[in-house]
C-alpha cells in the first residue's frame, strides 16, 4: 500500500520533468530558468499545448485568440459579485465562475482534441478577469474590462489597478505565471486527470483542480508564508522567532517539498528576482525581503544541525514578496497560482485523452465481516 500515492507513476507525459535530486524543473525538455527569463506566459502556454516552441505569426494568432476570450459574460460578473457581497472565499468564487462559465460554452460537451483546445483557450483567458472582477468588487470598485491590445499577463495587472503595468511589474508577473504553469502529478494535478478519465469535461477538470489547490496543504503556503513574515516584523527578531518556532514543533512556512530534496529551482530564480525588487520599490517588500533572507539563513542552519538538509525554501517562500510590490493582497495570492496552472491542468488532460483509461485505485479494507444484523429496537 502506498498512502498519498508517493512514488506511483500513473501515466506518461511530456509536459514537465522534475528532477528533485538535483533540482531541476523542464517544461518540455527546456529548463525552467531559461523560459522564466526568455520567454512570456502566452508562448509557454503554447509550448505545453503543443509541445514546441510556436513561430513569431504562431504565436501572435495564439495571443490574438486568448486576447478576444478574456470578456466574462455578465451573469457570470453578477455571480461574482454576489459571492464577493456574501465573503466569500477568494478561491469558492473562482471556483463557482468558472463551473459557471460551463453553461456559456456551446461546446461544453464536444470532447474532440479541437474542442477541447478552444475551451482550454477559453478558461485560462477568463480566470484572470474573474480575480480581477472580484479583487474590485471587493473594494466597491467598477469592474475594468480587458484590453485585447495588452499581454495576458499585461492585461490582468491594467484590470487589478486600472492602469497599465510598467515594463518591470509586467515582467515580474509573466515570471510568477511561468513559474506556476505546470508542475507534474501533484494533488490538483491529480484531481483533474481523474475527472477526465472518466470522460467528464474540461471545465470539469478543471473545477476539481481549483476545489484541490484551495487546500492548505497545496495551495494556500504563500499567503501563509507572507503572514509568517509580517508576524516576525524585522530581520532583528529572527532568530528568536526560529527558536520559539522549533521549540514548539512549529512549520517554517514555505520550505520544504515533496519531490525537491534541494533548492528549488523555481524559488531560486525567484529569490534573485526578489532583490532586484527589493532595490526598487523599497518599503514592505524591502522589508519582506531581508526577513525571508534571514529567516532563510538561520532556519536551514538550524536544519542542517538536525541532519534535514533537504529542507530548502519552495517557490511559495519567495512568491508574497513580489504579490506584494504588486499590490496583490494575501488572500489572492492562490487564485494566481490558479490562473497560471489551469494551463498545466487543461494539457495534462488533453494529452490523456489521447490514450484515456479510468482512473481506479484500490483501497484496503481493514475492517471486519461477517456481522450480525440487530434490529434497531434491540441495539444497546
Amino acid at each position: 500500500m502506498y498512502k498519498g500515492l508517493e512514488g506511483i507513476y500513473v501515466t506518461e507525459t511530456r509536459l514537465s520533468y522534475i528532477d528533485g535530486l538535483h533540482s531541476k524543473l523542464y517544461y518540455v525538455g527546456y529548463p525552467i530558468e531559461a523560459l522564466a527569463k526568455n520567454s512570456t506566459y502566452e508562448e509557454v502556454a503554447f509550448l505545453l499545448y503543443f509541445l514546441r516552441l510556436p513561430r513569431k505569426d504562431e504565436l501572435d494568432l495564439f495571443k490574438a485568440l486568448m486576447a478576444e476570450a478574456r470578456e466574462l459574460p455578465e451573469d457570470v460578473l453578477n455571480v461574482v459579485k454576489k459571492m464577493v457581497s456574501l465573503k466569500a472565499h477568494p478561491m469558492d468564487i473562482l471556483r463557482t465562475a468558472v463551473s459557471y462559465l460551463a453553461a456559456y460554452d456551446p461546446e461544453v460537451g464536444v470532447n474532440t482534441p479541437e474542442s477541447n483546445l478552444r475551451k482550454s483557450l477559453r478558461i485560462l483567458s477568463k480566470a484572470p478577469s474573474i480575480i480581477a472582477a472580484m479583487y474590485r468588487f471587493s473594494r466597491n470598485l467598477d469592474y475594468i474590462p480587458p484590453r485585447k491590445d495588452l499581454s495576458h499577463v499585461e492585461n490582468f495587472l491594467y484590470m487589478l489597478h486600472g492602469k497599465r503595468p510598467t515594463e518591470f511589474e509586467t515582467k515580474v508577473m509573466d515570471v510568477i505565471f511561468i513559474l506556476h504553469a505546470e508542475h507534474g502529478m501533484n494533488a490538483s494535478a491529480f484531481a483533474s486527470l481523474v475527472t477526465i478519465s472518466t470522460l467528464s469535461d474540461i471545465y470539469s477538470a478543471v473545477v476539481s483542480g481549483i476545489a484541490t489547490l484551495k487546500g492548505p496543504l497545496h495551495g494556500g503556503a504563500a499567503e501563509a508564508a507572507y503572514h509568517q513574515f509580517k508576524e516576525i516584523g524585522s530581520p532583528d527578531k529572527v532568530e528568536e522567532w526560529v527558536q520559539k518556532a522549533l521549540a514548539s514543533k512549529r512549520r517554517v512556512m514555505g520550505m520544504g517539498h515533496r519531490v525537491y530534496k534541494s533548492y528549488d529551482p523555481r524559488a531560486k530564480f525567484m529569490r534573485e528576482l526578489d532583490g532586484e525588487i527589493a532595490k526598487i520599490y523599497g518599503g514592505e517588500p524591502k522589508l519582506l525581503y531581508e526577513i525571508a533572507i534571514k529567516l532563510e539563513e538561520v532556519a536551514l542552519r538550524e536544519f542542517a544541525e538536525k541532519g534535514r538538509m533537504d529542507i530548502q525554501p519552495n517557490i511559495d517562500y519567495y512568491t508574497p514578496i513580489a504579490y506584494t510590490a504588486l499590490g496583490i493582497p494575501p488572500e489572492y495570492f492562490t487564485t494566481i497560482f490558479t490562473a497560471s496552472r489551469i494551463v498545466g491542468w487543461t494539457a495534462k488532460a488533453m494529452e490523456y485523452l489521447k490514450d484515456p483509461r479510468l482512473i481506479r485505485p484500490l483501497d484496503l479494507y481493514v475492517g471486519e465481516l461477517d456481522k450480525e444484523y440487530v434490529p434497531i429496537d434491540k441495539r444497546g
